[in-house]
Parts: C-alpha cells; sequence; structure tokens
C-alpha cells in the first residue's frame, strides 16, 4: 500500500512539473535574418515578455524567465524601432504556443497541434528598424465571409481597393475573420496577403469554437491561425493592445456569449500597462463594443475594471465592430470612467458591409451598405505621436466621399413640403457641427436627429417592389443612425436647378464637403 502511495505521489509531481513549465529564452536582434540566434546576434534589454497573464522584462542582456503552464501562449511584446518577423501571409510570428497535447480532440475545426516539451530555449527574433512617429494602420471590421463568394466579393471590393499610404505600417481587423466556417481562416490569410502588410487580427464570436465547454478552449483554431488572442505591441509613441472579449459559453446560462474577460486577460492588461509610460497614446482593439449599460449584452464589472486600470494614461481609443453600422461613442462618469476627458471609442463600419447584401453592381459584386446608411468600406488609423484621427475610406470611392445627401429630386414653386435634406456624415457624431447652404447663399446649422436614414430605405423599397428576382440577398432592415443631419429645402428661388452645399466638421476638426441637387419647378 506504501508503495503505490509512493508511486502516486511520484505520478502527480510528474505530470504537475510537466503541465508546469518555467520557459526560458532571449529577445534578440536578429541582424541577419535567420531566424535564429546566433553567437554574436545582441539580446535586447526592457523588452516585455508575457505568458497570457505574467509580463516580465528581459535584462541587459534580452534574457527572460517565465512560468509556462500547459495551454499557454508565450509572446513578446513588440518594443518600438523593431520589426516583428512575418509568415509568408504575413501574420507576425511573435508567439510560442506551449501545448505539448495540441488543442483538445473531437472539435469540428482543427486547432494547434501537439507542441511537446518546451525547447531548451524560446527565443524572439526582431528586425531593428528606423520606425516612425507618424504613420496609418489599415483597419477592417467584420470581413465575415461566409463562403468562397463571400471571400471573393471581400478580395474584390475591399482587398484590391487599399491603397498604401507613406508610412502605412501594418493593419489590424477587429473579429469576425470568417462567419462560423473556420476553415475558411487559411484562405482568409491568403487573400490578405495581397497588401503585403504585417496584419494583426483580432478574435471574433465568428471565430470561435462552439465545442468549447469552456471559454479558455473557445480560440483554439484563432490560436492555430493567428498566435495568441490577447498581445500587445508597440509603434512610435503608441502602446496597442488586443484582447478577446468573448466570454463563451455565456457564464451566465451557458448558451451564447458575453461581452466580458476571463481573469487572467484582465491580469494581463493590468500587468502590461506597469511598463507602458502614461505619455503614450493606448488602442486597444477588441470585438464588442462596450457600450452596453444595462448589463445585457457586456459583464459591467468588467468593463468598469478596464477603464480603472485606462484611466491615467493621456490619451486613450479603444476601437471595436461587431455591429455591421458605425458609430463614435463616448465614455464619461455617467459610465464609470474616470479620464481627464471623454474615453472615444470608435465602433467601425465593417468590410463586410451588411453581410455582402443588396444589389449588384456590373461587376457582380453586392452593395453592401450598413443598416445606418454607411457604405461598406474600412478605416485609417493615423498615428502622430500620442495623437491620432481616423478616415474612414468607402470602398471602390473616393476618400473624399464622407457623407451622402438626400433630398427631392423635384418640388414646387413657392410650394409646400415636409420633405428635409437630409445629409448622413459617416464619421459623425452628436457634437459635430453640419451645415449648409444653398446656391452660395448664407449657411445655416444643421439639426443633428436619429433616424432610419432615408436613401437606404429607398434601397430596401426598391428590393422590395421589384417584379423580377434580384440576385444576392435583400439588405437587413434599416436602424437609426447615430450621424444624420436634416435642413429644410428653399422652395422660393426661382425654378431651375439649385446646388445644396454641405461642410461637416469631425470630431479631429478635420472638414467634409458633399453636393445635391434639386429642381424647383413653376
Amino acid at each position: 500500500m506504501k508503495k503505490n502511495l509512493i508511486t502516486i505521489i511520484l505520478i502527480f509531481i510528474s505530470v504537475a512539473a510537466y503541465s508546469q513549465q518555467v520557459a526560458k529564452g532571449f529577445v534578440y536582434e536578429d541582424a541577419n535574418r535567420n531566424g535564429k540566434k546566433d553567437r554574436r546576434e545582441a539580446g535586447i534589454p526592457n523588452v516585455s515578455v508575457s505568458n497570457g497573464r505574467d509580463v516580465v522584462l528581459t535584462d541587459g542582456n534580452g534574457y527572460y524567465s517565465i512560468t509556462a503552464n500547459e495551454g499557454n501562449t508565450i509572446f513578446v511584446i513588440k518594443p518600438s524601432g523593431y520589426e516583428i518577423p512575418v509568415d509568408n501571409s504575413y501574420i507576425p510570428q511573435f508567439y510560442y504556443h506551449y501545448k505539448p497535447t495540441g488543442s483538445p480532440e473531437g472539435f469540428e475545426f482543427k486547432g494547434v497541434e501537439p507542441t511537446g516539451n518546451l525547447p531548451s530555449s524560446v527565443d524572439f527574433a526582431l528586425y531593428k528598424y528606423d520606425e516612425p512617429d507618424e504613420y496609418s494602420v489599415v483597419v477592417f471590421g467584420d470581413p465575415q465571409p461566409y463562403s468562397i463568394e463571400d471571400l471573393d466579393y471581400f478580395t474584390q471590393k475591399v482587398v484590391r481597393d487599399v491603397k498604401k499610404r507613406e508610412n502605412t505600417l501594418f493593419g489590424i481587423s477587429l473579429g469576425d475573420i470568417v462567419g462560423d466556417n473556420l476553415d475558411l481562416h487559411p484562405v482568409y490569410k491568403e487573400r490578405m496577403s495581397l497588401l503585403q502588410l504585417p496584419w494583426f487580427n483580432v478574435m471574433g464570436n465568428h471565430d470561435m469554437n462552439f465545442d468549447a465547454t469552456s471559454d479558455i478552449l473557445s480560440d483554439e483554431t484563432f490560436e492555430k491561425n493567428f498566435g495568441s488572442a490577447n498581445y500587445a505591441f508597440n509603434y512610435g509613441n503608441a502602446h496597442f493592445i488586443v484582447l478577446d472579449n468573448i466570454l463563451y459559453p455565456d457564464p451566465r446560462d451557458a448558451r451564447g456569449y458575453w461581452g466580458g474577460y476571463r481573469l487572467d486577460q484582465l491580469l494581463f492588461l493590468e500587468n502590461n500597462l506597469k511598463n507602458v509610460p502614461k505619455d503614450k497614446l493606448i488602442v486597444l482593439s477588441q470585438h464588442i463594443p462596450m457600450k452596453d449599460n444595462s448589463g445585457n449584452s457586456y459583464r459591467l464589472e468588467d468593463r468598469q475594471r478596464v477603464f480603472d486600470l485606462l484611466q491615467d494614461f493621456e490619451n486613450v481609443l479603444i476601437m471595436s465592430a461587431h455591429t455591421h453600422f458605425q458609430e463614435q461613442i463616448e465614455y464619461t462618469e455617467i459610465e464609470g470612467w474616470k479620464g481627464n476627458k471623454p474615453l472615444h471609442e470608435f465602433n467601425a463600419g465593417t468590410t463586410s458591409g451588411d453581410w455582402y447584401s443588396g444589389k449588384h453592381d456590373e461587376n457582380g459584386l453586392p452593395d453592401a451598405t450598413m443598416r445606418d446608411g454607411t457604405p461598406q468600406g474600412y478605416s485609417f488609423l493615423n498615428v502622430n505621436g500620442n495623437d491620432y484621427y481616423i478616415d474612414y475610406q468607402v470602398a471602390g470611392r473616393d476618400i473624399d466621399h464622407q457623407m451622402n445627401i438626400y433630398a427631392p429630386k423635384t418640388v414646387k414653386h413657392n410650394g409646400r413640403t415636409t420633405s428635409q435634406i437630409v445629409v448622413n456624415f459617416f464619421m459623425g457624431s452628436e457634437d459635430d457641427n453640419v451645415k449648409y447652404r444653398i446656391d452660395n447663399g448664407q449657411w445655416k446649422d444643421m439639426r443633428y436627429i436619429q433616424a432610419v436614414d432615408p436613401n437606404y430605405n429607398l434601397k430596401l423599397i426598391e428590393w422590395d417592389l421589384t417584379e423580377e428576382l434580384l440576385p444576392g440577398r435583400r439588405p437587413s432592415n434599416a436602424v437609426n443612425s447615430t450621424h444624420l443631419w436634416f435642413g429644410p429645402l428653399s422652395l422660393d428661388l426661382p425654378a431651375g436647378v439649385h446646388t445644396i452645399e454641405v461642410e461637416a466638421t469631425d470630431r479631429f476638426g478635420k472638414i467634409h464637403k458633399g453636393i445635391q441637387t434639386y429642381r424647383i419647378l413653376e
């Protein structure tokens, strides 16, 4: 009996030793870019390395040591002034999965293959380069293809439309990389490689392993294809953080998902921010917007903890997607934000638009306008030091196309009408100034309203009243837009065509213009 007990104890010790190890190695400058640390290649000091919970700094020789539990991903947090190696799909290679037996078996979509024992040294290569403080980032919301056909639409209308700017350093997709079929992840990566940009990816609720019985296992296929679902990196004077903010299965009833974080994720955020200067621009990228104040779709105590961890930083931007419309959100003391100015969340428009719906154009590509009237497109996050501004790029249009103007085509001279001029300013928010004039007349302020975009309603009416089946799918029903303004028409002008000019000043001080015409008849 005593012998059996000793055997059981030894087995327990060996299992514990196998599941918890210490990862150690170097973060080094890979001068010859051969992917291995050569004897003369120097380590890089004071670089953060994490296991997804703890964060340690490399010593003067670039050496680190950190606990590695089975299932951890060990990753380096890229410092400014260095590049991360990328694979053939331009996915940054900043991580090492420690999964000795691999992802769980029985999942519909494969996860990480068994990695075996930890190597004696887990090293991270970086390439030194002259990194600018002023640069741009391409931002995609929800590519979300459900099929190869959707991927073709995405590739032709969005990926091939991207015109990289000077100092466009990388891109990021804000979740829902695909639409539930995780076998499309590798095809997505292949299409994205056309951009030849390092591309970071956020976990979305349509990128999850629905077979998972606990949240920590819901990202196994995502990890296989993209690395860690929670990580960070630096560019210039900005610190970027990526978090998986989807709890699945929902801890309240094990059905569906809930916005929020596990404790290990919050500890990673806390430990990581300890090493970030307070004057850095913080950009937190995640999938689900934090706007919900009821707690039904977002766990409010998690949101509050994130707010508390970020409140002392000078400039903070949160980027999200998920909703398939575009919105500028601000958090103040009412929501629990205690920073010295309102916290800005950019809920980005999606590259899938309204899930690739709507009429097809002459090239067979769907209109895909979002339910709030925002056209399908993507964004540029422009960083200058620790400040930023954002441009929205409508797919297939010039960058100056920043609004749609609705007005009746023809009205009666000195008649009466309840019709209005309605402006959908895609990047707008309630405090923006939008004004208009007719025929070089006096500029007048337009009134802000939250309502359905009439131009979008026209698309639905056209679809519903057609007597022939249209290719594709009917657009989704409209939702109230958060970036609409309206003003009255002038009916007492002479008969003829008259020009409506609109000027909109966004939250960053940029002025955008639009023009529309209408006709007055006797």
